[in-house]
């Protein structure tokens, strides 16, 4: 049964423009709306679908003048397989357990957050959260999250991923790692275990949010083929030579 739009019941808004985070010297402006109301669930679904992302209680999607590098991208989950790399990451990390539950701040996450932070993205807005900020970034949400938390066997915590449930798949709304364990990769590894959580729950795909192909911080996100990018006649998929 197809569901039709619910987006003309809702109002949509331009931000102003700042300075963009990806690319130097450009300015970014947003489409947000809120999710609010009985149909919140459905409309993050349908807007997540047509390439928008959540923070908090809102969805986004980029509405820059004179650029469209930011492509949303999702993987198509049942299609994965881990390149050499990617199998050598998933073995070092045979001793990591994954533990899921709602979405709850604790201190023990947030002192790993504010590690991470600092160490890899020191002057950004983020690295200057206190805890109450970050209780928001994991608790404001209207719909199904859920939060990841993966330890060693001596139940240290070393890594949490936020992440959304959606109709058609999961999606990857924030993940961050213990610096100190930084040979383990586990900002890819977090990305793996959320496929083969989707594929074991049979949903399609994983929502990565925006690649700029352009910004070294996003290069990332194109070594999980197959991926598709969302584009005005719908999602296709990303042609590009992909690492191995």
């Amino acid at each position: 049964m197809r569901h039709q739009p619910i987006y003309g019941t809702h109002f949509f808004f331009a931000t102003t423009s700042l300075p963009c985070p990806y690319i130097e010297g450009r300015a970014e402006r947003r489409v947000v709306t809120e999710l609010v109301g009985r149909d919140a669930v459905r409309l993050h679904d349908q807007l997540s679908m047509a390439g928008f992302r959540r923070s908090h209680g809102i969805v986004y999607a980029p509405a820059c003048p004179g650029c469209q590098e930011c492509i949303p991208v999702r993987i198509v989950a049942p299609g994965f397989t881990p390149s050499r790399s990617q199998r050598r990451i998933l073995g070092k990390n045979l001793d990591v357990t994954a533990d899921e539950s709602g979405p709850a701040a604790t201190t023990e996450q947030y002192q790993i957050f504010t590690d991470y932070q600092h160490a890899r993205h020191a002057s950004g807005d983020m690295a200057k959260m206190d805890f109450y900020e970050y209780q928001a970034l994991i608790e404001e949400t209207p719909i199904d999250t859920f939060v990841a938390e993966f330890r060693t066997p001596d139940g240290r915590l070393v890594g949490v991923m936020l992440a959304d449930r959606v109709e058609d798949g999961l999606s990857a709304v924030y993940s961050f790692f213990d610096p100190e364990e930084d040979t383990r990769s586990l900002g890819t590894y977090m990305i793996l275990w959320l496929i083969e959580n989707a594929r074991l729950q049979g949903l399609g795909y994983v929502y990565l949010g925006f690649w700029v192909e352009s910004s070294r911080k996003m290069a990332y996100k194109a070594t999980f083929p197959p991926l598709e990018m969302h584009t005005p006649e719908g999602w296709k998929p990303l042609q590009r030579k992909l690492p191995k």
